[in-house]
């Protein structure tokens, strides 16, 4: 993580969400002469009713303390949902700082055995999207949910997981929205650390999406998926909290043809090797 966004996160946010909000979209003349790719800072300050020098110390970072009432009207003005809001009222220090989260990764053993019990593809994940077990189900569904794999760097540098999601745009801007909001306040996390810096210099899409600074809650969803075994897969996603990491179930609809196709895929799979719960843990 670049060492002049965690000492100015709140201008590196205001910066680049302003980046992304045209003129169009909130009632403004383009004009002409534009020369940046959103609003202008003046035009930031206006609407939300502050004086320009004073926005341009936000974005700079020379006022790290903005009032609540001064971060809802950048949120207006930038356009910001709920989640977005909050992470900017958390940037700008409106609200004590949650709690870091930094402690080790251990799965209770109760998870274990609910891997093993369940007859669905499961996993458990830790904060950086580092996989840490996973039952049969799940290696048959990917390989690259074998424990160890990192589930951002799979997507983003593995031409097999790129061919494995249907929509894999939309895949890479939920987990990357999605990572920045695991990390929260813990920039300085060695694990974060190093996983921003390797796909940073690794990939060209990565680097585009972070520098959007886009946040997203942790949630379940729907994957729609390739496999090269039994074809299409739709199946539901949820994302079950347990003590400091995450349980990760994937299901298909009763009765379905996804439903089906997961029965053949574990009868073709049941005397691969395949690796059963496991924990990688990082030292």
């Amino acid at each position: 993580m670049a060492a002049g966004e965690n000492q100015n996160r709140l201008g590196a946010y205001l910066r680049a969400r302003r980046e992304l909000v045209t003129p169009a979209r909130i009632g403004l003349p383009a004009g002409e002469n534009r020369r940046v790719p959103g609003l202008r800072r003046e035009e930031v300050a206006m609407l939300a009713g502050i004086s320009a020098d004073y926005y341009l110390r936000l974005e700079r970072g020379r006022d790290a303390n903005p009032s609540v009432q001064v971060l809802d009207a950048l949120a207006r003005v930038l356009l910001l949902d709920d989640i977005e809001r909050d992470y900017l009222l958390g940037l700008g220090s409106a609200r004590p700082p949650r709690a870091r989260k930094g402690k080790p990764e251990r799965i209770p053993e109760r998870l274990h055995q609910l891997l093993a019990s369940l007859d669905i593809p499961a996993f458990v994940e830790g904060r950086a999207f580092d996989v840490l077990a996973s039952n049969d189900r799940a290696v048959a569904f990917s390989p690259r949910l074998r424990p160890g794999e990192n589930r951002l760097r799979s997507l983003l540098l593995d031409p097999e997981e790129q061919a494995f999601h249907q929509n894999w745009e939309e895949s890479v801007k939920g987990m990357i929205a999605a990572f920045r909001t695991s990390i929260g306040d813990d920039v300085d996390d060695p694990r974060f650390v190093e996983l921003v810096g390797e796909l940073a210099l690794s990939s060209e899409r990565f680097r585009a999406l972070w520098a959007r600074h886009d946040v997203r809650n942790l949630e379940g969803g729907t994957a729609l998926v390739n496999h090269p075994l039994v074809g299409e897969l739709r199946l539901h996603r949820d994302k079950l909290p347990v003590e400091n990491v995450v349980l990760v179930v994937y299901y298909p609809d009763k009765g379905s043809e996804s439903e089906e196709r997961l029965r053949v895929l574990a009868s073709l799979t049941s005397g691969s090797d395949v690796s059963r719960s496991g924990i990688s843990q990082r030292r």
